[in-house]
């Protein structure tokens, strides 16, 4: 459903002609909303302000919203919302499915691209808020009705099997008995026993050419190093409320017979050409050439990221991709699309998105690393927020933390500031949850019921209320724009609201028909912010 103030705003625009951006009233005085629109007409037709502002008031229908209009000052128009409006306006918040949440006039299958962690390598601060930002928009385009199809591109292929595989023959190991941490300090080992020995360099080379030849053994223990990986994986994903599973897993190796097609068929359609040795696609106005072979005979991202959107429009007949990916990688992903857009692979009538993200910071203002300037594993940064509080809390504190600033912006990792339940955090919308609740229950344990919200006389009340209209379409600006800072600035608000409500209109205090609606009013409220939480993958708890 349209928000009030967009309702609002349409039906003056269809009068005024012009966008009449309206702003929050600075007084209740002066109603709910405020629009200068008189004084903008009035200078363009070199007339008296209160004179244009009557000649709109007189034929802006608004009587089903509002009290009549009021004109004021120099040629201000002053909106009123009915209260009886408002009400309604909170129960239908209250007792229909969503919270207000509209399901999408055109609903879409949309790839999210998210994670994409390594194998035999631990997930790490980067992975953070890829994980995070992907499992967001997931939540917020199903609540929307879409039809989404996460994605794991996971590093499951490549040269580094070949090392891999070699060293744990070297040593005799058996593979499925590491752990994760296990198959990085293998992965550790290997690296450094391929810079000391050509000859284990040579081997590890001839190894790769088994791999992708089907060797039964070579396959055998790479099938080890995955297995070991996702139980890995998966642990962090449910420690994260993260609702990735095996069934998105999408990695590189699964589109490695594609590769060649893709090369040929863009070479036969005289999309590539051979450069110096590589088939490359030259891309007006881009910096470089997108090389899809190179000289050696090697694919790289580029050609699998082609063979994966190929795949994605192709077959799972997607009409959005999105790919939460580190800003660094954007100039890629935009060379990937204007290939993929050449070649028809990603036609005109489907949409990629490139959302990236900037970095996690330490308290020094620096890159998150450890003090021999490694990248932090995810688990270490999760174990250190929790050092601060409950689990569930230092997990709110790190997703919100993460999901409102701008998320092209570097923030900085503070978990002593992350966690506050005061101030602009994570935990602080999780308490203003847990005191609705506990109104709630006491009312109950009282005797006192509530259906709907029916009597909304205090400004407190009515700001409420109108913070409760605005959900659905936060939501779809959300799924539109892919900016979670809006969902988090807005439940900040809907919270800092229903704190001066309480302050300023006693609930279990007062009686008969007000008691009912307040109540009434503390669980519409409660049900938004539970439902705005669980969209940005964070629990409700009912007490703290």
């Amino acid at each position: 459903m349209l928000s009030l103030p967009s309702l609002l705003s349409e039906r003056v625009a269809a009068v005024a002609g012009v966008d009449p951006e309206l702003r929050p009233a600075t007084r209740p005085q002066f109603g709910h909303y405020q629009t200068n629109v008189a004084l903008r007409l009035a200078n363009e037709q070199g007339r008296p302000p209160r004179e244009v502002a009557a000649e709109l008031v007189a034929k802006i229908d608004l009587a089903d919203l509002c009290e009549p209009l009021e004109v004021a000052g120099p040629g201000f128009i002053n909106l009123r919302i009915r209260a009886d409006v408002l009400a309604s306006v909170a129960t239908a918040v209250l007792t229909e499915p969503g919270a207000g949440i509209s399901p999408a006039e055109h609903p879409q299958r949309v790839v999210v691209d998210y994670s994409s962690p390594n194998v035999a390598k631990q997930m790490h601060v980067g992975h953070l808020r890829s994980t995070i930002i992907g499992d967001c928009f997931t939540r917020v385009l199903r609540a929307q009705g879409h039809t989404v199809i996460p994605q794991n591109h996971i590093g499951d292929w490549g040269r580094q099997f070949g090392m891999l595989v070699e060293q744990i023959l070297d040593e005799g190991l058996d593979a499925s008995s590491l752990d994760l941490p296990g198959a990085e300090a293998l992965y550790q080992r290997a690296n450094t026993h391929l810079k000391e020995s050509e000859e284990f360099a040579d081997r590890a080379r001839e190894r790769v050419v088994k791999l992708q030849a089907g060797d039964a053994e070579t396959r055998r223990i790479w099938r080890q190093l995955i297995e070991v990986s996702l139980a890995g994986f998966n642990a962090t994903y449910r420690r994260m409320n993260i609702l990735l599973t095996d069934a998105d897993l999408a990695g590189e190796s699964i589109y490695n017979a594609d590769l060649p097609v893709v090369a040929a068929d863009l070479e036969e359609r005289g999309i590539a050409r051979i450069d110096d040795g590589a088939l490359a696609v030259f891309v007006e106005g881009a910096q470089a050439p997108a090389i899809i072979r190179n000289a050696a005979g090697g694919y790289g991202y580029t050609c699998t990221d082609l063979a994966a959107i190929r795949h994605r429009v192709g077959t799972l007949g997607v009409n959005r991709l999105i790919y939460v990916v580190g800003s660094p990688q954007e100039y890629h992903f935009q060379q990937v699309f204007a290939v993929a857009r050449l070649a028809g692979y990603l036609p005109d009538d489907v949409s990629a998105e490139f959302v990236g993200f900037g970095q996690v910071l330490g308290a020094d203002g620096k890159k998150f690393s450890t003090r021999e300037g490694t990248a932090v594993t995810l688990n270490s940064l999760l174990d250190a927020a929790e050092e601060q509080a409950a689990p569930p809390i230092a997990l709110a504190a790190i997703k919100y933390a993460d999901l409102s600033s701008g998320l092209q912006k570097d923030y900085t990792f503070d978990a002593e500031r992350m966690v506050a339940t005061t101030g602009d955090t994570g935990p602080y919308l999780q308490y203003a949850h847990a005191r609705a609740n506990q109104i709630l229950r006491k009312a109950e344990a009282e005797g006192y019921g509530f259906e709907n919200v029916t009597v909304l006389d205090e400004p407190a009340e009515h700001q409420v209320a109108l913070l409760l209209s605005r959900f659905g379409e936060v939501v779809a600006q959300v799924g539109e724009t892919l900016q979670p800072h809006r969902l988090c600035g807005y439940l900040y608000e809907l919270a800092g609201a229903l704190s001066v409500f309480y302050e300023q209109c006693p609930v279990l205090k007062s009686e008969g028909a007000v008691r009912s609606s307040r109540l009434a009013l503390c669980a519409a409220t409660k049900k938004v912010l539970a439902t705005g939480l669980d969209l940005l993958g964070i629990e409700a708890p009912d007490r703290m």
